[in-house]
């Protein structure tokens, strides 16, 4: 007679084994639909957890995807330090897609702001062309901000990258719909229900590294728009914009040029998870400019094929 091996209730499974269970089945999903998926890869705590997941999903094999980072030349350092560290340790395949090359050629042209926030989408959309990855798979979440919390876990992409929000497909429990035509794309959100303070439990319960300006630390910071900005090649301080040294950490990473850093004393992980719980702002809403353009500032940005 065969032994049969207890199954644990539902019960059983705290918040984040769920949450990590789902984000699991999603990366085998796509594998085994799609014929050439890529991570959109930033160096941010989100993309480094999903590569945390994506390990974990086909250990004791390699991970089946390459990274992509599109960099904007205004990345932190070290952030890049720390991406490349990553992608060497864990033996990573990654592309890097610079904004910069797309200037010098003349595909885009720089700002008069200096900000390359938005210059972005281009050489992503290209990028995705050369390599015709069909499923790309990205950090966001739904609790960060109105667009994102519209996107579906598999939400399509037309064949110029486009999103149309008005046209999503319905996803019951976990049935995902991957169906796309030539040309089209699906981008993938295994984190989406994730919250911020979902994220930070995992890495303190993983023991997931990050890098170092995530935590407390002194640096050189102006004032603009009511955000602390870091002087840098996107241009500040300005006028009479003028540089104090604070103790400040990053709530999210991007472009240099429209992150703030948030005032802050957390250098360790217990002290982040405390002011992430006090916080009454999400972190795109205390630290990305960007977002503070419109309503739907977002929104406009993903229609055209923006992460």
């Amino acid at each position: 007679m065969t032994a049969t091996l207890p199954i644990a209730p539902a019960s059983a499974l705290d918040a984040l084994d769920a949450l990590e269970s789902e984000a699991i089945h999603i990366f085998r999903e796509v594998a085994g639909e799609f014929d050439r998926p890529v991570i959109l890869f930033s160096g941010g705590k989100d993309s480094t957890l999903l590569v945390h997941l994506a390990v974990k999903a086909f250990a004791p094999a390699p991970v089946p995807f390459p990274l992509l980072h599109v960099d904007t030349g205004h990345n932190y350092p070290e952030v890049i330090d720390f991406r490349d560290r990553l992608v060497e340790r864990l033996g990573l395949r990654l592309e890097v897609a610079h904004v910069q090359d797309w200037i010098d050629d003349g595909r885009l042209v720089e700002r008069p702001d200096g900000t390359r926030n938005p210059l972005q989408t281009v050489p992503l959309l290209d990028t995705i062309n050369e390599h015709r990855f069909d499923a790309v798979f990205g950090g966001g979440r739904r609790d960060e901000e109105r667009a994102r919390a519209k996107e579906r876990i598999m939400s399509l992409r037309d064949s110029f990258g486009r999103w149309d929000p008005r046209k999503q497909r319905p996803e019951l429990w976990n049935l995902y719909n991957g169906r796309h035509a030539p040309g089209e794309h699906v981008r993938v959100f295994p984190i989406s229900n994730w919250t911020e303070l979902d994220v930070w439990r995992y890495i303190q319960r993983e023991g997931i590294e990050l890098p170092s300006i995530y935590y407390a630390h002194q640096r050189e910071v102006f004032r603009r728009d009511g955000m602390w900005l870091a002087e840098g090649p996107w241009g500040g301080p300005r006028g009479d914009e003028a540089l104090v040294k604070k103790s400040v950490r990053y709530r999210t990473v991007g472009d240099g040029s429209c992150t703030g850093a948030v005032e802050s004393t957390a250098t360790t992980l217990d002290e982040v998870i405390a002011e992430v719980t006090a916080s009454r702002l999400t972190e795109r809403g205390a630290t990305r400019a960007d977002d503070r353009l419109s309503e739907a500032a977002m929104e406009d940005r993903k229609r055209e094929g923006y992460f």
